[in-house]
């Protein structure tokens, strides 16, 4: 799927749309992984923004860039984890984090920003959003499952 997006306020909006389908479609036993893939300044921390608000969550969502993962309690008794891959050159650095542990719990929702710079530990079964950035606040975003 392919949308485009003309604004902060449309990118939260299409992620809360994708946030009310993954609580609808993740499959049982496993955790729901998004793994968001763009440029620097392309709008992933936007994204995550509007998909922790639509499950709930009512903290100020920022990047964790230097704490790495954050963990957020959603509504129905599951975690999000917010990770930020940023500054990772290789998924062992998040080893000791229990990266592993996270991606496996079925109560996880998991939104890994960079998420490229992981992806030998990440499952095959993920949602990946790529955002690309066109112009000042227009965003393309494409979804595959």
């Amino acid at each position: 799927m392919e949308l485009l997006s003309q604004s902060p306020q449309e990118t939260q909006d299409i992620a809360a749309k994708l946030a009310a389908k993954v609580l609808l479609i993740k499959p049982e036993g496993t955790a729901a992984i998004i793994a968001l893939e763009g440029d620097l300044g392309a709008g992933k921390t936007t994204f995550v923004q509007g998909f922790t608000k639509a499950l709930g969550i009512n903290e100020a969502v920022k990047s964790p860039t230097f704490l790495l993962i954050k963990k957020y309690a959603a509504q129905d008794k599951r975690h999000l984890y917010h990770i930020d891959c940023y500054r990772v050159n290789d998924y062992h650095e998040l080893l000791s984090l229990e990266i592993e542990e996270i991606l496996k719990d079925p109560s996880n929702i998991v939104l890994i920003e960079w998420a490229e710079r992981i992806a030998p530990i990440l499952p095959t079964d993920r949602i990946t959003v790529n955002l690309q950035h066109l112009a000042h606040d227009t965003r393309r975003i494409s979804i595959t499952p």
